[in-house]
């Protein structure tokens, strides 16, 4: 069984996998890069105390980042943990992908997991969504290449620059609104947030499959994707385990080689 972080600019996502379809939890602890790997290591151990998992069970470990500061934090938080010293998804890590783009390394490490899970899962070509901090939809091409993508803001992000730039507009929550047509303000700003969101994301995979000529599958994951994605007209899978699928399959070409 191995370990596997996701590092966003909101939350750390935590999985204990012990193979791609056997997940065993996955959790969510907000990024806080002004935690110590004390503190880290604490809430990595309260999480395997809750789901009775013994830290020998833990073979190894493996991060992707989009923190470069709390890299070296959590690496030094799973030796003191664990004992174990992380594989980070990054330079000198095998991931099989070929990225066709003007600077690979400039690649966020989430897209490049996110792209080999798409691919190992659903095949090629493939349209990957990832709602979190920022939304963004990367495509792989028929030949399995990492070809681009788009980033925009993310739901809530758009959604804390409304309320804070406007004066009478409250804090909602994501919950469904009642229709599409508001009656009030509440569900005024859900239907523009929720189904704004999901047009957007209808509209941007509609223009790539003009694009590349021809109808792409696309599969959604990211902590807000069950609250947009099923109110999209195209047909497109939640996978939330998708991020975490990719970490093990990654971790498994690398176990031996580095």
């Amino acid at each position: 069984m191995i370990l596997a972080l996701d590092i966003g600019n909101t939350n750390i996502v935590v999985g204990c996998i012990k193979n791609e379809d056997d997940i065993v939890f996955i959790e969510r602890v907000a990024t806080n890069t002004l935690k110590t790997e004390f503190e880290y290591a604490i809430d990595f151990q309260a999480l395997l105390s809750l789901y009775d998992i013994k830290k020998n069970e833990i073979t190894g470990c493996i991060i992707s980042s989009v923190v470069p500061p709390l890299n070296n934090i959590m690496v030094r938080a799973i030796d003191k943990f664990l004992g174990i010293e992380p594989m980070i998804v990054g330079p000198g890590i095998k991931t099989g992908l070929n990225i066709l783009m003007d600077n690979p390394a400039s690649v966020g490490a989430d897209l490049i997991v996110n792209a080999v899970a798409g691919i190992r899962c659903y095949g090629a070509p493939l349209i990957m969504i990832d709602m979190g901090t920022a939304t963004t939809v990367s495509l792989v091409d028929e030949k399995a290449n990492y070809v681009g993508g788009m980033i925009l803001p993310g739901v809530r992000v758009s959604l804390d620059s409304l309320v804070t730039r406007t004066s009478q507009l409250p804090r909602i929550g994501l919950d469904a609104p009642k229709k599409l047509i508001g009656k009030n303000t509440i569900d005024c700003m859900k239907s523009g947030i929720i189904m704004g969101q999901a047009s957007a994301m209808d509209g941007l995979i509609d223009r790539i499959c003009d694009e590349m000529g021809r109808r792409i599958p696309a599969v959604a994951t990211g902590g807000l994707s069950s609250s947009i994605i099923p109110f999209c007209k195209n047909e497109v899978i939640i996978d939330n385990d998708l991020t975490l699928k990719g970490l093990k399959y990654i971790y498994d070409k690398n176990v031996g080689s580095l």
